[in-house]
This record gives structure tokens, sequence and C-alpha cells, in this order.
């Protein structure tokens, strides 16, 4: 699947409406960047580092532990076969 994806990638890369489209598009972001400086930077760096920081909530939050009944300790032992 990802080799497919890969190739069609690269297929879309080799048109030449396709370059052009995309060269235009990364150039009126980095116009946009440089036009909204203070605001756009704060943004782009809050759309990069929301993941990095989803991920490591989700690595450091705690397991939960399922408590133990507390008659557990009272249960009455299966007897062991006697014969």
């Amino acid at each position: 699947m990802k080799g497919a994806i890969v190739f069609a990638v690269v297929m879309m890369l080799i048109g030449p409406t396709t370059r052009h489209l995309l060269s235009g598009r990364l150039g009126a972001f980095g116009d946009w960047l440089g036009a909204w400086s203070p605001i756009s930077y704060v943004i782009v760096a809050v759309v990069l580092a929301a993941p990095i920081a989803a991920a490591q909530m989700m690595l450091t939050w705690p397991k939960h532990v399922v408590p133990e009944s507390p008659m557990a300790k009272y249960r009455r032992e299966a007897p062991e076969d006697v014969e």
C-alpha cells in the first residue's frame, strides 16, 4: 500500500501542471509566512507541536489500575480434593 502511494505521488510530481501548482502554493505559503510573521510563526509552531504534545501525553498518561474488591480477603478458598 505504501509503495502505491509513493508511486502515485511521484507520478503527480512528474506532471508539469502539478509541479507548477505545488510550487505556486509553497511560494504563496512563504509569502504569507513573511507577511504575517509574528502570528504566522506561532500558528505554524502550534500546528507542528500539537501532535508531538498529544503523543507525549498519551505515552505518559497513568495506567488504569483495577481496584481490588474489598471483600476478596474474606473469600473462602475452595477445598482441595480430599480422598
